[in-house]
């Protein structure tokens, strides 16, 4: 019996199965706005049978992109673009969801395949933020926000939630994982402050708790909000899964569904223990001591692997991001691997046998 083709069922959005699409940065937006790539990349997910279509890291505000070329979420006419994309996601049969996001001090710099490295002042380089005027690695230093500046980036999430609400968005995810502002804050290695923000976990959580409650309060009740963490910094002296385990119990009590269970990212050149699966028992610990849903991601890319994890109860769904850019269609093909029959697009049904 498998179970990766179960529904899922969170708050009153049910999902057709647990794969999910993992927010993959696609480096292609100008201004913000999402595009024809934007809509066949994302669009070719939902009709390759994913439950779950998520939107990549979409920064709040211009200076919380990774790069310039990141996808943004601060106007009505970004709205409007994800608006096209959202209505085709939804035709599909999947639901879209959005992640959004504020890169801190890793803002300001160039896309991968240009190196990722930091934008010269000649390029458009702009001020990096963070907790704490702690570089990453080589880049340079980030100015400390200030606790009214601290609100103002809450304000800036609730606001994005509210056009991702307009543009009918269902699921929202809030990014608190690889290293970026609200992973910052949480990490003691990269939060150094002596206000409330700072010193003890209690402090450290206060900034992403008061971004996960403003953005519930907007969101529907009856749409899911997801958070993805990173389970452990990997370093010494860093955010640990024990951590995560009383983070995710508070993330509970003010409205978070599903925490969705990546690692690492808050110091560069850390030994990570990568290989299939390596980061599904942080899912698996976080369920079971929390009780609250968690999804699984990271190097899965067999269905019999991603079906026990289901079955087994390590995640209640799966993040699939390099498996489904290699194979937009892979719930289709794991379906058939896994012996179930599951509804293919009418255009492509000449092709299912």
């Amino acid at each position: 019996m498998t179970h990766l083709f179960e529904p899922l069922s969170i708050r009153d959005i049910t999902f057709r199965n647990r794969i999910f699409v993992s927010p993959m940065c696609q480096y292609s937006s100008v201004e913000g706005m999402p595009d024809d790539w934007h809509l066949v990349h994302l669009g070719s997910r939902a009709v390759g049978g994913a439950a779950l279509v998520m939107v990549e890291a979409t920064a709040v505000s211009p200076e919380a992109r990774i790069t310039p070329a990141d996808s943004g979420l601060w106007n009505d006419r970004q709205a409007a673009g994800f608006r096209r994309i959202v209505e085709f996601v939804r035709a599909r049969g999947a639901i879209a969801g959005i992640q959004l996001a504020h890169a801190g001090r890793k803002a300001s710099t160039r896309p991968p395949w240009e190196d990722g490295s930091p934008l010269s002042a000649s390029e458009g380089a702009w001020e990096t933020v963070a907790p704490s005027a702690v570089p990453f690695g080589r880049y340079p230093p980030p100015r400390a926000l200030t606790e009214a500046e601290i609100a103002g980036v809450v304000d800036c999430f609730a606001a994005s939630a509210k056009l991702a609400l307009s543009a009918g968005f269902e699921v929202v995810e809030l990014h608190m994982a690889h290293g970026y502002l609200l992973h910052e804050f949480l990490s003691p290695l990269a939060n150094r402050r002596e206000d409330t923000f700072g010193g003890s976990f209690e402090n450290r959580i206060r900034f992403p708790l008061r971004v996960a409650a403003a953005v519930r309060e907007i969101w529907p009740g009856g749409f899911p909000l997801f958070v993805r963490i990173s389970a452990t910094d990997w370093a010494e002296g860093g955010w640990t899964v024990e951590d995560s385990i009383r983070f995710a119990r508070e993330l509970g009590r003010v409205g978070v569904d599903l925490i969705d269970c990546s690692t690492g990212g808050i110091v560069p050149g850390v030994p990570i223990p990568v290989g299939p699966g390596y980061q599904v028992p942080f899912s698996e610990r976080i369920r079971k001591e929390t009780g609250i849903a968690t999804g699984a991601v990271g190097l899965i890319t067999e269905a019999g692997e991603a079906d026990r994890v289901v079955s087994s109860g390590e995640a209640d769904a799966l993040f699939l991001g390099r498996e489904l850019l290699r194979d937009p269609y892979w719930p289709l093909h794991a379906a058939r691997a896994l012996g179930v029959d599951v509804p293919w697009p009418n255009p492509y049904l000449r092709a299912k046998d």
